[in-house]
């Protein structure tokens, strides 16, 4: 027998390949999750943080805004930087004092056309009169405060010391009306820790990836090793080799698969065995009435050239004597070697017992020996043609071991779940040393027997769910074939 060669590519790829696919299977989903979890939160945490800029810097726009006279704001004109008027020093003060006191990196105010009328902290403060090009990209935003709100830009921009900055708005009133707008430039300093706090993220995850990589690796080995030695014996099975055992595996799916794997094995070696005797004693069998066939039609050929034709009629019938036993060792031989599918319906058991009893009458009258058949009723799912030639063997054996005039007892009985039918005679039983061979296939003590009928019996009754199995005593031999009653699972 051989493995198929397919089946042997597919099983070393597969070993091949596990390492791989348990890297994926393993980093796979937490390279997903890790990137995902790590932009999510990444994204929440500077959304947030945005946002609470943007509400802080608007906050001290406003309250910055609150201590702006508008009025005297709007008497600032270009020039007055130049010159140092008063009004200007004066609001030029006041932004300073409250830029130190927040912190903040630039405080500026504008009219409503957007020219500055004060610029401090900036690193270049603009002149009065001149237009603040960085409020071209805060037009929606300067747009809420001057009708009345306070806002932040939407955008962080960069200033030339590389740091991320943010702009928060609020209005400059005169007797209730907006004529103005006071700037307040913050640094978006969260970024660096943010941005700390993203790489550690990226590196414990590398890390964890790096962890998963190896578990994953060690893994697939252990898995591969049990694998790859159930490969082994396999390719050995496959080679012929059915004596060396499946070594039992500790995993327990795949001590599953060694234990079935052992099972296939034994079932091989066990039916490669019986093979061998089978085939063995084929030819042993077969030797002998092929030996007598060729005596005796020689013997024939020498009667009929002689012209004794009453001797040559007893040769011809020792003949056909031989190629009776012959054509019976050889259906015997394929009854037993041929795997036969059990066509199951009910039979009634009593009726089974009494028509193989019935088959043998002619054999127990022409030995004067008495069958007697007690059966229980019950019910089986059963083969019943091949139950009938199990049972025929039976009585066969009883009544040929039976002495003349004695009796054989065919029984029946309900027990638990199963049935078991009893055949016993009065024989003078199975020597011990034969006990142990009795069920061996053409194993006979008879001269003319295949010793192909107990071990079929027993064939029939292991494929039913049953078994069969011998009772010896002096002076009394019974064989008890037990089936389940309805059909097995």
């Amino acid at each position: 027998m051989r493995t198929p060669a397919p089946l042997l590519s597919r099983l070393q790829n597969a070993l091949g390949s596990l390492s791989a696919r348990l890297l994926v299977a393993f980093l796979l989903p937490t390279l997903l999750f890790l990137a995902l979890t790590g932009t999510t939160v990444y994204g929440l945490a500077r959304g947030i943080l945005e946002d609470e800029l943007g509400t802080s810097l608007s906050a001290i726009a406003a309250a910055t805004a609150s201590q702006v006279s508008g009025e005297r704001m709007l008497t600032i004109e270009p020039g007055d930087d130049t010159s140092g008027t008063r009004t200007w020093r004066n609001l030029v003060r006041l932004l300073t004092e409250l830029r130190e006191a927040s912190g903040v990196r630039r405080v500026y105010v504008v009219d409503t056309q957007g020219r500055v009328r004060a610029d401090v902290g900036g690193e270049l403060p603009l002149p009065v009169g001149t237009e603040v090009p960085e409020l071209a990209r805060d037009r929606r935003e300067l747009s809420r405060v001057f009708s009345g709100q306070r806002a932040a830009s939407q955008v962080l921009f960069q200033g030339s010391d590389g740091q991320l900055y943010k702009t928060g708005y609020a209005p400059v009133r005169r007797d209730g009306e907006v004529v103005g707008a006071v700037a307040v430039e913050g640094s978006a300093a969260f970024f660096g820790p943010l941005s700390r706090l993203s790489r550690s993220f990226a590196a414990a995850s590398a890390v964890a990836l790096g962890v998963l990589g190896l578990v994953a690796i060690f893994t697939a080995r252990g898995l591969a090793r049990p694998l790859r030695r159930l490969m082994d014996s396999a390719l050995r099975i496959g080679r012929g080799d059915l004596t060396t055992p499946v070594p039992p595996e500790p995993t327990r799916e795949i001590g599953v698969l060694a234990r079935e794997l052992e099972v296939m094995r034994g079932a091989l070696e066990s039916r490669d065995r019986q093979l061998k005797l089978m085939l063995a004693g084929v030819a042993h069998e077969v030797r002998n009435p092929i030996g007598g066939i060729s005596l005796f039609s020689g013997l024939l050929a020498e009667d009929l050239a002689a012209g004794a034709h009453a001797e040559a009629s007893g040769h011809v019938a020792r003949i056909q004597r031989e190629v009776e036993y012959l054509q019976r060792i050889v259906e015997d031989f394929l009854a037993f070697a041929r795997e036969q599918p059990l066509s199951r319906a009910p039979v009634a058991a009593p009726d089974l017992l009494q028509e193989a009893s019935g088959l043998l009458a002619a054999d127990a009258a022409h030995k004067e020996v008495t069958v007697e058949v007690e059966a229980e009723p019950a019910v089986l799912e059963a083969d019943g043609s091949l139950l009938t030639a199990a049972l025929v063997n039976l009585v066969k054996n009883a009544v040929q071991a039976s002495p003349r005039g004695g009796r054989v007892r065919v029984t029946g009985r309900s027990h638990g779940g199963d049935y078991t039918i009893r055949v016993e005679d009065q024989g003078s039983g199975v020597p011990e040393p034969e006990r142990e061979r009795i069920f061996e296939p053409f194993f006979t003590t008879r001269e003319k027997g295949t010793g192909l009928g107990l071990p079929l019996s027993r064939k029939i009754a292991r494929a039913h769910g049953g078994d069969l199995r011998l009772i010896t005593a002096p002076g009394a031999t019974a064989f008890e074939l037990t089936l389940p009653v309805g059909v097995p699972r």
